[in-house]
């Protein structure tokens, strides 16, 4: 069963909520956020990349930044720019990015449920990464970010979320992407308990996105365990901030590749290499795959299409099947020796959302030699992986829209 719990969140202040509320801290650099929070001083970039607010050379793992992140959510407490709700609730979080729209559950999922694989992972995380999160909570007391997690959808709960969102919003705002971010609070004990019930017939959860963020609150949870002699497992500690979405409305975009160079080779040696295992057409313009097992390839300002021999993909499993790892394991490491993409300099990561014309960009400025663009991950590959227990490669998804920031904030102590 899946565990769900209401809480007593923190939200900014309807009026200023499309101010506050912010892109999450891992999907831009310190620039990029000191641009934002300059232009916007209220923006919660300034509690989830608190350096923002200190000097540029400053080591932004460092305990400063942390406190520094805990004085800008006080503030926000003291200033009443974020509020706490009365009652214990959990909240409906609406996306809609043009014609998409997804519906999600907001609420505190359960560190043992996420040990024990209940929650199921499908990503390695770095240890560098999940101790920057340990640090931030522990520091700030809050989980100022969401895990992203998915389901496989269930009609009595897509019904209870529909029956929610007649109520008006505590929170309607449209982002400079264009994105429309709609909030709805429950509170009402008898429809917190309706949602509770109907989750504790859904098996298992999924992570989509936020493995560093759910693997940090295992450690949290451990920690503050330790120091509690008289911890009883219902410590809001025990427990991480999450929107959960049922498994039909996740968008997963392509997640493409850039690499440096070409490893040495000579254009023709490099097409020499490629035929191994792909075959390979020349086309007028950019070329996003339509199907799986088909990539696009720009390289000396040239398109083309590849497709994967089908003695190469014979009898593969799931992971190896996917897409991604077709392409590292048959075209980046043997032939330009890109052995770790998750450690490997010479490779960088393209989320589709750019479009091909970032890809263009980059190889064009001669910071990168050749492009590859992917077909998108099925959430159904995800799930299937995560069932078996196994790890997908290192960037295998890219989702959209992206969950704000300060939407709802879970104390957890």
């Amino acid at each position: 069963m899946a565990t769900v719990k209401p809480f007593r969140g923190f939200r900014p202040v309807p009026a200023l909520a499309a101010q506050v509320a912010s892109l999450p801290y891992d999907v831009m650099d310190s620039a990029e956020a000191r641009l934002i929070t300059s232009q916007n001083p209220l923006s919660f970039l300034r509690v989830t990349k608190a350096e923002v607010d200190l000097p540029p050379d400053v080591d932004i793992h460092s305990a400063v930044v942390y406190q520094k992140a805990r004085e800008n959510w006080e503030w926000l407490i003291q200033e009443k720019i974020m509020v706490q709700d009365e009652q214990p609730s959990f909240y409906i979080y609406r996306q809609q990015m043009e014609d998409h729209v997804q519906v999600g559950l907001v609420a505190a999922v359960s560190v043992d449920e996420y040990e024990q694989g209940i929650i199921k992972k499908h990503e390695l995380t770095r240890p560098d990464k999940e101790q920057d999160r340990v640090d931030h909570i522990l520091t700030t007391g809050v989980q100022t970010g969401p895990a992203f997690l998915t389901y496989k959808e269930d009609a009595v709960i897509t019904g209870l979320m529909q029956a929610a969102m007649e109520t008006a919003p505590v929170c309607d705002f449209t982002a400079d992407d264009g994105i429309r971010h709609t909030l709805y609070a429950v509170a009402a004990p008898s429809a917190t308990a309706a949602l509770a019930e109907a989750f504790e017939h859904i098996p298992v959860l999924y992570i989509a996105d936020g493995h560093h963020r759910s693997a940090a609150a295992l450690k949290v949870r451990d920690v503050l365990r330790r120091g509690n002699p008289v911890h009883t497992g219902a410590e809001a500690y025990n427990y991480f901030l999450a929107v959960i979405f049922p498994h039909t409305m996740m968008k997963i975009m392509d997640y493409n590749r850039v690499v440096r160079d070409l490893n040495g080779l000579t254009h023709a040696a490099f097409f020499e290499r490629l035929e191994a295992c792909f075959t390979y057409e020349r086309q007028q313009g950019p070329v996003k795959p339509e199907s799986a097992k088909t990539f696009g390839m720009y390289l000396a300002s040239r398109w083309y299409e590849l497709a994967v021999k089908p003695e190469v993909v014979t009898g593969l499993g799931p992971v190896a099947g996917l897409d991604v790892s077709i392409l590292q394991d048959h075209l980046l490491q043997p032939v330009l020796d890109i052995g770790d993409p998750r450690t490997d300099q010479r490779i960088h990561f393209v989320g589709g959302i750019r479009g091909m014309g970032e890809l263009e960009r980059l190889v064009d400025s001669g910071d990168y030699q050749v492009a590859f663009s992917l077909f998108p991950t099925a959430i159904e590959e995800l799930m299937a992986i995560a069932d078996l227990g196994g790890i997908m490669p290192p960037k295998s998804t890219w989702f959209e829209p992206k969950l704000r920031d300060a939407m709802v904030v879970h104390v957890i102590r």
